[in-house]
């Protein structure tokens, strides 16, 4: 039997089970390439671009390391999530893998985990935009600028999945490109003095100021604690699976090529920062970016650089949306979240999901705007519940290696043909589970990233006695 046939003859019993859920198909219009693009947006996001200080000030050039050990964690977690989706890829399939394979309440918080965050991220990616455009236009009113942005994301979001992938493929490739550029620039700059006249910086950079990991044991991991959120989003392969043409071989040909991709930019561009400058003077420099298309004699670097710092804030809202509203579309099917977030349009998207999602981010968008008019304190606590979404980001990778271990074991006959498994089984599992353990215990012992995780554990004890009660009131009821 060939690996098509194979997938064909199990799929289509796998779907029944699916449909018999009560949630509708939605449509495969999206291609390989944008589904690629989905992920690489996902997970490259201002973060990259803005934030590269913050970590590289706690372990030191030694970050590159963090990135790469993160990065081998998330090929783990990628190649598990791959391995089911090939027989199985279904809309938000992480979540369904939790529910079958782990326990129905791991799918519950994967799915609410997975609102939760969006929503949080999306709104917190439209107050950055409305920054960013006052860069050009100072006196800009932001509250009419950012309903704008969302009203924008709406339309497109709710005219098709194709549209919703069309305009995520042009924000991603913007990304892409600027980091590809700088990249080249900065190896210009360090192999051959390319705008440091005719001098090469070499790497030296690297170990002189203090050594290749400044901050230790502890520094290291501390490091980890926040590059884990630059990664997250990368799951949204799992979720675009179920709109993706020919879902089988994009999904073998994406996770083999994306978290490389990703790796590539990452590694790539904090490399270029940590070696063309002293890692303990960047807070000196500002935005490395700019400083680098400067240095080649770029003289508009910061506009070229808030240009795609907005796109990069625009495509974290958008991916938002998608992703949340296909989770809601499901809860709603399922029995937890109100039937109405179930409605399919004749586009054939979940339209009162993505109107739902939208009126969450324009709340938190208002509340924003009008704490940060009246109190900056209120303003601070905005901080800390943005990065509360990194704890209940990271609850899929946790569910997609529970799954994969009893997924393995429900199917033996099945994965002796399967094309596609995830390497060194069980033992990769473990390993992955166990580092997202340790992130998370330095994430709460690290004084700037305590508050985060209790804000976020809080978010998941609250979904957990939610269903608790609703279950226990569905038996009492039956």
């Amino acid at each position: 039997m060939t690996s098509q046939s194979f997938c064909h003859s199990f799929f289509g019993g796998k779907r029944m089970k699916q449909e018999s859920n009560g949630a509708p198909d939605l449509k495969r219009s999206m291609t390989a390439g944008q589904m690629e693009m989905i992920s690489l947006g996902g997970a490259i996001g201002v973060g990259l671009f803005m934030g590269a200080t913050s970590t590289i000030k706690w372990t030191g050039p030694s970050v590159l390391l963090a990135y790469m050990f993160v990065g081998l964690v998330l090929y783990i977690v990628m190649r598990a999530l791959g391995e089911m989706i090939y027989i199985n890829p279904g809309t938000g399939s992480f979540a369904d893998y939790a529910t079958e394979y782990v326990h129905p309440l791991a799918g519950y918080l994967a799915k609410w985990a997975n609102v939760f965050e969006y929503i949080v991220v999306g709104m917190s990616e439209v107050v950055a935009a409305t920054e960013y455009l006052k860069y050009w236009w100072p006196n800009i009113n932001p509250f009419f600028s950012g309903i704008i942005i969302i009203v924008f994301l709406l339309l497109a979001n709710l005219a098709s999945a194709k549209a919703y992938g069309s305009l995520e493929f042009w924000f991603a490739m913007i990304k892409v490109i600027t980091i590809i550029m700088m990249i080249i620039l900065g190896f210009m700059v360090i192999f051959f003095g390319f705008g440091n006249n005719g001098h090469p910086i070499g790497l030296s950079n690297l170990w002189s100021h203090g050594g290749f990991f400044t901050g230790g044991f502890t520094g290291f991991f501390f490091s980890m604690s926040i590059i884990v959120g630059s990664y997250q989003g990368i799951e949204l392969l799992g979720i675009s699976a179920g709109e993706v043409a020919n879902p089988q071989k994009a999904i073998v040909k994406s996770v083999k090529s994306v978290l490389f991709r990703i790796l590539i930019f990452y590694v790539g561009a904090i490399f270029v920062i940590v070696t063309i400058y002293p890692w303990n003077q960047l807070s000196s420099v500002g935005s490395p970016f700019v400083s680098t298309f400067a240095k080649v004699g770029i003289t508009a670097a910061a506009s070229i650089i808030n240009f795609v710092v907005l796109t990069a804030a625009l495509s974290g809202a958008n991916s938002g949306i998608y992703s949340s509203s296909r989770m809601l579309f499901k809860l709603a099917h399922e029995g937890d979240a109100p039937k109405i977030f179930g409605h399919l349009s004749k586009r054939i998207v979940p339209n009162i999901a993505i109107l739902g999602i939208s009126s969450g981010i324009l709340i938190g968008f208002v509340i924003d705007i009008i704490a940060s008019a009246y109190s900056k304190s209120t303003s601070d606590m905005f901080v800390i519940v943005f990065s509360s979404s990194v704890l209940p980001g990271m609850i899929p990778w946790f569910v997609i290696l529970l799954a994969e271990l009893r997924f393995r074991k429900n199917n033996l006959q099945l994965m002796e043909k399967h094309p596609f498994k995830l390497p060194l089984y069980p033992f990769s599992n473990y390993f992955a589970l166990i580092m997202l353990v340790v992130i998370v215990f330095f994430m709460f012992i690290n004084p700037d990233t305590r508050v985060s995780v209790i804000v976020g554990a809080a978010v998941l004890i609250v979904a957990t006695i939610v269903y608790s009660m609703r279950h226990r009131n569905k038996k009492k009821a039956k």
